[in-house]
């Protein structure tokens, strides 16, 4: 090896050594508790894939993936064109676009916690709850919101686009600014109106970024945790259970004690699906996206 290729090794170590303790280790220490029965307290006992067993025998699981599926269709229906129309609007504004951008992506800043507190308030489900009373104004209400089986996967899906579109839009805008300026000429000069430029120019130059994050959407939302745990833990009569939840209701809803092996072989279960599903997605949209 040449001295110019040992000293990189030399100075990528570090970072291959941290990079490998905690994120490639988890997922072989993963692998291994997948295929055992332990609690982090008692030995553990091999029971190679009884806790896979386990898991597909669950009732629950079915809800679970069931719920998560209803999450990610409403989550795609609701929150994914939101940031793609909010920020080609913030595109065609020629003053205080940057007041625009802060505003749009202030609710990421927010801490999730607060966040929740936050909308829970908004969510109460008497006549005087702030959204009851608003709907209230125009002849509507009120609506039970979370605290209802049927109202409350779309509740926690508005909160959650509320929380998380701000990112998509900035990077919606970071891509806009790459669109070339004599296509929108160019459009002009034909008597396009915003709308028609809106849909020849700006989508088909976006078509990259718009498979890309929409595959992340699809990622997150099969992982939705956060808004099921802190809004309802799962309720009202499972109508929010998620898988991750799930996962986390094995392990931990026990305190010391859970099932740490059925947990681990449903979160591998998870990943592989979504990998599967990744390398399809992207084959797929390869040849769509560079056309």
């Amino acid at each position: 090896m040449s001295s110019g290729g040992a000293s990189t090794l030399f100075f990528a170590l570090p970072l291959l050594l941290i990079f490998g303790i905690f994120s490639w280790l988890p997922i072989v220490r993963s692998v291994i508790m997948s295929v055992q029965r332990t609690n982090l307290v008692d030995p553990a006992v091999f029971v190679g894939l009884d806790n896979f067993a386990y898991v597909l025998n669950d009732p629950l699981l079915a809800v679970a993936v069931r719920n998560t599926l209803y999450f990610a269709f409403l989550a795609l229906l609701i929150g994914f064109p939101i940031p793609l129309v909010v920020a080609v609007l913030m595109s065609e504004v020629r003053r205080g676009k940057g007041i625009y951008s802060a505003l749009a992506y202030l609710p990421v800043v927010v801490p999730p916690v607060v966040a929740v507190l936050l909308w829970k308030f908004f969510y109460d489900g008497s006549p005087t709850g702030v959204f009851n009373t608003i709907l209230g104004w125009v002849g509507l209400g009120p609506f039970p919101w979370y605290q209802d089986a049927g109202w409350a996967m779309p509740s926690l899906v508005l909160a959650a686009t509320w929380a998380g579109a701000g990112g998509t839009i900035i990077i919606y805008l970071a891509a806009l600014t790459g669109v070339p300026p004599e296509l929108y000429e160019a459009a002009e000069m034909d008597g396009a109106g915003i709308w028609h430029k809106i849909w020849h120019v700006t989508l088909p130059q976006l078509r990259g970024v718009i498979y890309i994050t929409l595959i992340l959407q699809i990622i997150a939302t099969a992982q939705v945790f956060l808004e099921p745990y802190l809004f309802t833990g799962g309720g009202p009569a499972h109508a929010t259970i998620t898988v991750l939840l799930l996962i986390y209701n094995y392990a931990f809803a026990t305190s010391l004690g859970g099932n740490y092996g059925a947990a681990t072989a449903l979160s591998l279960m998870l990943a592989a699906f979504l990998a599967v599903f990744s390398l399809i997605y992207f084959r797929l949209t390869r040849s769509w996206s560079g056309s």
